[in-house]
């Protein structure tokens, strides 16, 4: 069996795909650490969306959330490698479908809300209010991303930055479609 701990992080570095080590406060694992932590945030929401009546209404949703975890994973794995390693470990990011598949989701769930004429607060349903909590997370994800572009061009493909920004308009949609199914009242500002 091989063992869950490396010790190689015992002095708080750590290694990127391709050997090279970095300090753990490095912004670049702290971007992928954010990374993972949105993706866990999204396993908490499918895992309350597949419990009692949920799963039913919700089935679809379940479905994009999982793919999507998968997205973040190799979102991740692509953040963590070297960029001049990235084709040998075959690590590719995000593609132009992953994109168009999530404004395809947003569209298809927009047609059966009702239209937005304020801004909403957060809240809801516990899964609603939990994908509030992704999406909040994922413009961090966003935030630290574009500060790591700035910095060094060559860090991101355009696609990275791309899918962050739709995943987190995904994530506010998800979070009014959960309240809209389940029939919870969302909460305006003002």
């Amino acid at each position: 069996m091989v063992k869950i701990y490396t010790k190689t992080g015992d002095q708080g570095q750590t290694a990127l795909v391709g050997g090279t080590r970095l300090p753990k406060s490095d912004t670049r694992i702290d971007l992928y650490g954010e990374v993972d932590e949105l993706n866990s945030s999204i396993g908490i929401i499918r895992a309350y969306i597949t419990i009692g009546k949920h799963k039913e209404s919700l089935s679809t949703a379940e479905d994009q959330l999982s793919s999507l975890q998968s997205n973040l994973f190799s979102l991740g794995s692509y953040l963590a490698c070297e960029p001049n390693k990235r084709i040998r470990f075959n690590i590719l990011g995000i593609s132009d479908k992953d994109i168009s598949d999530l404004e395809i989701q947003i569209d298809n769930m927009v047609k059966e809300l009702p239209v937005l004429k304020k801004f909403i607060l957060p809240s809801g349903e516990l899964s609603a209010a939990q994908t509030h909590i992704a999406r909040a997370i994922c413009r961090r994800v966003e935030r630290k991303m574009v500060f790591l572009q700035d910095s060094n061009k060559d860090f991101l493909e355009d696609n990275a930055l791309i899918f962050i920004n739709r995943l987190s308009d995904y994530l506010f949609t998800v979070a009014r479609y959960i309240n809209f199914k389940l029939g919870y009242q969302e909460s305006e500002w003002g």
